[in-house]
């Protein structure tokens, strides 16, 4: 069970493909229409996304955005989280009043997927500094589990209170316009989070990137390779990262055993061998993580409902809880942008498309990228090639929507 990063927020091009974007981009300006200017700054942070830490016109024409540690605390609740300003705070004034350039225009709590270094992870920041310098305070909360490579019902409510704090400060979110960013595993979080009764009214937004809406479903794939769609089973081979987290995910759910360890020792010795085998390790592992083993590694769609039904009951019910599929997403009023890669190899395309039919009609946008996305990870084909002009360009063309409906959210009446 290698490690992948595919759950991380990276969003990087490869060098070489800059000019490449950068002639898409002059296309992109040249088509748009009702808001040239943000349909210009759009394209500029697509640029900068595509840059890295190269350089781009958006670091040319900002200041360095500045990170800060924050603690904050929301019911009793203490919190950890990092903050990104566009730049200092100096002159901010509440709503009603003429402010200054580089002030916040909105606020965006940004919630990276499951990745050890959580909000420290280059790749998120990176992100995050991106969007500060588009004008958003953007929050990233630590959450803890997600370090760990485990999902939690209880990441809903730190995210939530994470939307809580950075919401009702005028000078990071005027007028209120807040909403949130979440990242494959945590959309689902997300969209819960924005379920709670005292941040409902307030979250105005949510973009969810590779996110889940029937986990048991979404399991099934990143365990065997097939999902459904429209009556027919198709396969793609699964990324290991989600089999990874089922098994670290579980063992909160164990008796107290060595059962880490031995899965810490199987994902090296599949790193080092990928045909390696782990029935020995397997053996030392308790009766419930080997339950959790027998599932990770199941590649028969057949015997999965089977299979799911042995995992600890425990660990079960807090499946249920983190299942979309299982709550009524009516009462929801934030708007939902989805964005799914075709070829996303840890949760299929089909979970955004089922996430936005279970909101109410109209509520939900859906953009799936053929080529460029895989679950979070971008990439460009060269200029010169045929796949650039028929898939890759039609890809970025759906991106750059999607962030200039971001950078809308900004803006007074969105």
């Amino acid at each position: 069970m290698p490690e992948r990063s595919t759950t991380a927020t990276r969003i990087l091009f490869p060098g070489r493909d800059q000019v490449v974007l950068t002639l898409a981009i002059a296309l992109l300006v040249t088509l748009a229409g009702c808001a040239p200017v943000r349909h210009y700054e759009a394209a500029r942070v697509l640029q900068d996304f595509a840059a890295g830490a190269a350089d781009s016109r958006l670091k040319r024409t900002t200041p360095a955005p500045l990170r800060q540690p924050l603690d904050y605390t929301v019911a009793g609740r203490a919190h950890h989280a990092d903050l990104y300003l566009p730049a200092a705070l100096d002159g901010c004034v509440a709503p009603g009043q003429v402010s200054v350039p580089h002030c916040p225009r909105a606020a965006l709590v940004a919630v990276p997927g499951a990745v050890p270094q959580g909000k420290d992870d280059p790749r998120m920041v990176a992100f995050a500094t991106t969007l500060a310098r588009a004008g958003f305070a953007v929050m990233v909360p630590d959450l803890t589990g997600y370090r760990q490579l485990r999902i939690r019902p209880s990441d809903a409510r730190e995210i939530a209170d994470a939307f809580a704090w950075i919401s009702r400060q005028p000078e990071l979110a005027p007028d209120g316009r807040a909403g949130m960013f979440a990242f494959s595993y945590s959309v689902a979080p997300a969209v819960l989070a924005a379920l709670e009764d005292d941040i409902r009214e307030q979250v105005h937004f949510i973009v969810g990137l590779g996110g889940y809406h029937d986990l048991p479903r979404a399991m099934l794939f990143f365990t065997t390779g097939w999902f459904e769609h429209e009556g027919a089973w198709q396969f793609i081979t699964p990324d290991d990262t989600g089999r990874m987290v089922l098994a670290y995910s579980s063992l909160d759910y164990l008796a107290p055993a060595p059962d880490r360890a031995v899965f810490d020792r199987m994902v090296a010795q599949r790193m080092d061998d990928p045909q390696a085998d782990l029935a020995p390790l397997a053996a030392r592992l308790s009766q419930g993580a080997q339950a959790v083993y027998a599932l990770a590694l199941n590649n028969d769609p057949a015997r999965f409902a089977e299979l799911f039904a042995r995992l600890p009951r425990g660990m079960r019910e807090h499946i249920d809880q983190l299942d979309l599929a299982r709550h009524d997403l009516t009462p929801l009023q934030a708007r939902l942008i989805l964005v799914h890669g075709r070829n996303d190899n840890l949760i299929p395309y089909t979970e955004s498309l089922a996430l936005a039919g279970a909101v109410p009609a109209g509520q939900a946008r859906v953009f799936l990228i053929r080529s460029v996305l895989g679950h979070v990870d971008l990439g460009v084909s060269d200029l010169f090639t045929w796949r650039f002009w028929r898939e890759d360009l039609p890809d970025l063309w759906r991106l750059w929507r999607v962030i200039d409906l971001l950078l809308a959210e900004r803006e007074d009446g969105a």
